[in-house]
């Protein structure tokens, strides 16, 4: 496991991880695309981003900053 702190500016250009990932939303407002689907996100919210799915931030505010954990084990515990 690790945990990181991910504050993307001008434009968030993440590729899919190898292992699964909690998002906990710091600060700020932000849209979160998750494969095909778009969740709106601001403090407080956490999502579950499966290892290997499309996924992005996007219209993030200026002050956006969110806590990743990475976790488990290689390709996802399925």
């Amino acid at each position: 496991m690790s945990v990181e702190v991910f504050a993307p500016r001008g434009q968030d250009q993440q590729q899919p991880h190898a292992q699964d990932e909690l998002y906990f939303i710091q600060r700020g407002t932000a849209h979160l695309l998750i494969g095909a689907q778009r969740y709106d996100c601001a403090s407080g919210d956490a999502f579950f981003v499966a290892a290997g799915v499309e996924h992005r931030f996007e219209g993030f505010s200026d002050d956006f900053v969110t806590w990743v954990v990475f976790y488990g084990p290689q390709g996802g515990e399925g």
